[in-house]
């Protein structure tokens, strides 16, 4: 029968396998108590989910961020929420990606998106920053956007005259809250099936639905 020093050895060797991080899963936000459940934070919001499912810390400062390395689909992956605030979120990426010498295809960023309803995932390989800063500024900072996100819907409608910068950093309403706090099992199952390689399934399970 195994003790307990070789059962806590098995499981952290579970959580995460030897070697550097073959994969960065990004959560965009912003750091602080008052942005913590601000629409903006949906990429903190699902590392938290995602690392609490896995039981792992992400607290480690590293790359301008808070790092926690974890397993998903039997590859090593990094866990980032950059600390940088959200419009300078390249800054944490590019330092993960030049210290691991990983390509852009092998970053995964999760970010809000006011364009999809709350209670909505989309996936996409690549493509343009929607308006979104963080991601505008990691395709700044890696010199393309040919790196796949999975995008949280926050809403797409906003009181009449209200900025942008204002609505983003509002909190959802409790039946938005609730509709977002459904999905992420989806935007787990998302992230597992980017770390294995299989995009066009983490957009058929994904998107549409």
């Amino acid at each position: 029968m195994a003790n307990i020093f070789d059962i806590f050895k098995q499981i952290e060797s579970k959580r995460a396998p030897s070697g550097p991080p073959e994969y960065l899963l990004v959560g965009l936000g912003n750091p602080g108590a008052k942005y913590t459940a601000t629409r903006h934070n949906m990429g903190f919001i699902a590392i938290d989910y995602i690392s609490e499912k896995l039981g792992v810390k992400v607290i480690r400062s590293s790359h301008k961020a808070l790092c926690g390395e974890c397993e998903l689909s039997g590859v090593k992956v990094l866990l980032m929420k950059p600390q940088t605030f959200m419009n300078s979120s390249g800054e944490a990426v590019i330092s993960a990606v030049n210290f691991y010498k990983l390509p852009p295809e092998r970053v995964i960023v999760i970010s809000d998106d006011v364009a999809i309803p709350a209670g909505k995932v989309r996936v996409r390989p690549k493509g343009s920053s929607g308006g979104q800063k963080g991601l505008g500024d990691i395709t700044e900072k890696l010199g393309t956007d040919a790196f796949p996100r999975i995008r949280v819907g926050v809403g797409a409608e906003r009181p009449a005259g209200m900025d942008m910068a204002d609505f983003v950093l509002g909190v959802p309403s409790m039946a938005d809250r609730e509709a977002i706090d459904s999905v992420m099992p989806k935007v787990m199952r998302a992230a597992e099936l980017l770390c294995a390689g299989d995009i066009d399934r983490a957009m058929s399970e994904t998107n549409g639905k």
